[in-house]
């Protein structure tokens, strides 16, 4: 099993983790050109690391981001991931299910769009929509023509344990097959959401953002904490570790995830495949009747 990579964001595996202890800003928080230039250093690192990922063909690397809204997930996969390829390199973003969709099971959807050997793939929002934003709405479980199993109710505690067990035996079978995959958490405070709620108003530019909605799911803050602590405890893995990253500056986050993207791809030891020896050993030849 691949080393975790080691961070102090890292969410134990043992459920102990509890949100409140997490604070929303960094520890001994720097000024922003230093966070700035930790990420963008690390851009042409990760751009390396990408083209052995791509030329190794054996691991694929999916990245899994979950956070409340305005957090900062779509900034911070612009900002982290600019630099890569983008030939090896897919974003998957997932809204409210379309009617088909909901004529599946809940993993169905996101399975199509798991990236391939030798690429990253990226998932803004996720399954874990289905044990989020569904365990705070759970009205919303009447659209997904649930059977009864096992004699287990729907709402229920079971019935929430067996959606984290669903998950995590899909992500032990994907990391059995080479999928690495690393889970961020943007964990950011409900003060700084509404200052940046209140951007998106102010600012023309950005007013195509806000939507009154997310000021209805804010208040609901207390529930969705709720789900987030449960869901990280319940499917923080050592195949797939979830990380609770402080969100209230974004440069300081950026620097986090892309610290930990590195740091993963690193512990890979990837390389470029060997030629084969035949070819190798004519390598000069091939080189001469390209000059001739």
């Amino acid at each position: 099993m691949l080393t975790v990579t080691d961070s102090p964001y890292l969410v134990p595996f043992d459920q102990s983790f509890s949100l409140s202890q997490h604070s929303t800003v960094v520890d001994d928080l720097q000024k922003n050109s230093f966070y700035k230039k930790r990420y963008k250093g690390n851009r042409k690192k990760l751009y390396k690391q990408q083209q052995k990922l791509y030329a190794d063909n054996k691991f694929s690397l999916l990245l899994i981001f979950q956070a409340m809204d305005a957090a900062g997930k779509d900034s911070t996969i612009r900002h982290v991931l600019r630099g890569v390829n983008p030939a090896g390199f897919q974003v998957s973003s997932f809204k409210q299910p379309s009617k088909r969709e909901l004529d599946h099971d809940f993993l169905w959807r996101t399975t199509k769009q798991l990236p391939q050997r030798g690429r990253i793939g990226v998932f803004n929002r996720s399954y874990y929509e289905e044990v989020l934003v569904v365990k705070v709405h759970p009205q919303f479980l009447n659209s997904q023509q649930l059977p009864d199993i096992n004699g287990i109710s729907h709402n229920t505690d079971s019935f929430w344990q067996n959606r984290y067990r669903s998950i995590n035996e899909h992500e032990h079978h994907l990391a059995n097959n080479g999928t690495i995959i690393r889970k961020f958490f943007l964990n950011v405070s409900r003060e700084e959401q509404h200052r940046r709620f209140k951007k998106r108003i102010e600012q023309a530019s950005k007013n195509w953002k806000f939507s009154p909605g997310d000021l209805r799911e804010s208040e609901l803050w207390d529930q969705y904490m709720d789900a987030y602590e449960a869901c990280l405890n319940n499917t923080s893995t050592s195949w797939a570790p979830w990380y609770c990253i402080p969100a209230d500056n974004k440069p300081a986050m950026r620097a986090a995830v892309s610290d930990i993207i590195l740091e993963t791809l690193e512990s890979l030891n990837l390389s470029y495949p060997s030629l084969d020896p035949d070819i190798q050993e004519n390598l000069v030849t091939y080189k001469k009747q390209l000059i001739a």
